[in-house]
Formats: C-alpha cells, structure tokens, sequence
C-alpha cells in the first residue's frame, strides 16, 4: 500500500493496529514499511495531527510493550521444541 497523504497512512496504521490489536511489527508487514516508520508515524506524526485515535492506539503499544518477553519466551520455547523433534 503506497499513500501520497501521510496523514492518511498515519491514521490508517492507527485503525488497523486498534482494529486487529497487532504488534508495530505486523503492522509494517501488512503496510510494506519499516518499525521505524510505523512507531515513528504513530508516536510522532499521529500524536499532533489526531490525538484522539492517538491515544486509543496508544494503549494498545503499551499492552504489547509489557507483554513483549512473554512472546519472545513462548519463540523461543518453541524454536528448542521444534528442533529437539
């Protein structure tokens, strides 16, 4: 997805990430840029234009913030039960 209006790509990574409560990472996959420009969309460029929708995504970054060692713990946990198989 290529968006001319980079308010528009702002709030559209906002929505997605609200509406699917996914990582900044999956985030990036979905719209073919990098983490750095999606948390930079989002906590920058988001923070001034929308502050609402800012707000509503930021609990969720938060949420995935404090939860992050979790899911790295389960990958890995995975990746040494994989290849003991």
């Amino acid at each position: 997805m290529i968006y001319n209006d980079m308010n528009k790509r702002c709030e559209s990574l906002a929505r997605y990430i609200i509406e699917n409560n996914t990582t900044v990472r999956d985030a990036a996959k979905k719209f073919g840029i990098s983490k750095s420009t999606v948390h930079k969309d989002i906590t920058e460029k988001l923070s001034k234009e929308n502050r609402g929708l800012f707000l509503d995504v930021k609990k969720i970054l938060q949420q995935n913030k404090s939860e992050r060692h979790l899911r790295g713990g389960e990958a890995t946990k995975q990746k040494y039960l994989k290849a003991k198989k």
